[in-house]
């Protein structure tokens, strides 16, 4: 049973795809804001409307 271990150890040092994940999320959360306040930016009012 030696080779359990070594498989166990082997597959507990590949990388999954945690990292692209997370990259994945925050850009979505930061695209979020930034189209938040594109959208929101429009609706302030400044009392300069000519």
């Amino acid at each position: 049973m030696p080779h359990t271990a070594v498989l166990l150890a082997a597959a507990s040092q590949e990388q999954g795809p945690g990292d692209t994940l997370r990259i994945a999320l925050l850009v979505s959360i930061l695209g979020a804001v930034v189209l938040a306040w594109f959208l929101l930016r429009g609706y302030r009012d400044d009392d300069n409307n000519d």
